[in-house]
């Protein structure tokens, strides 16, 4: 069987989620680092998104799509609880995520550093220091979510941690988001904890100056 392929820039939280599915099932893959709307990418999904994947003849977009064809096809632990309030819960978090959190904590919030929007080429203050508050606000509710068990969903890791971990990768390297975490004392534990495992560190991007622009 061939090896599964990951489309899409290192950099990109959503690329490294599936790259670290594959990790921590032990899956044989390769990366192909092709930026959004790239013919590679679009010629699997409609609007252009990463990461896509490929597997021989099967083509896959989205990352959720992509994590749940993976975890089902593949041996290894499993990513997706079978058990019915555990699986429900690793949803629940993988929508309020992706949903809410990803708009505020990186279209918002973080795009507005990376690429900067200001009129002087600097980041828009105005537009970072409107979203400060619910930053904080959503890190404090990750905090009280983990502070739990431990985990994001339920009593073991998921792929709602996977899924959480490459945001806050990047989180804590700016300066009111940086805090916020600093002051979240679960979170940050959680973060060191599982920081840790061998499939975050192996899916580190490269240094800024080695990446493709991120999705």
């Amino acid at each position: 069987m061939p090896d599964v392929e990951i489309i899409g820039p290192a950099p990109s939280t959503y690329t490294r989620t599936a790259r670290m599915v594959c990790e921590e099932k032990a899956i044989p893959y390769a990366l192909r680092q092709s930026l959004p709307h790239s013919p590679d990418v679009d010629a699997i999904h409609p609007f252009g998104k990463v990461p896509v994947m490929r597997h021989g003849d099967f083509e896959l977009c989205e990352s959720k799509a992509i994590a749940t064809y993976l975890d089902l096809s593949f041996p290894g632990p499993k990513l997706i609880p079978t058990d019915p309030r555990h699986a429900a819960l690793t949803e629940q978090w993988v929508s309020l995520v992706n949903t809410k959190m990803d708009g505020t904590l990186v279209r918002t919030y973080l795009l507005n550093y990376v690429f900067p929007k200001g009129s002087d080429g600097k980041p828009d203050r105005k537009v970072i220091d409107a979203v400060v508050p619910a930053v904080k606000q959503e890190i404090e509710l990750l905090d009280r979510a983990v502070a739990k068990s431990g985990f994001l969903a339920g009593d073991s890791f998921t792929f709602a941690d996977i899924n959480v971990m490459p945001i806050l990768a990047y989180l804590r390297n700016f300066p009111e988001s940086g805090a916020a975490i600093a002051a979240a004392r679960s979170l940050s534990a959680y973060y060191d904890r599982l920081a840790a495992r061998p499939s975050f560190q192996a899916t580190v991007p490269p240094p800024p100056q080695q990446q493709a622009r991120a999705s």
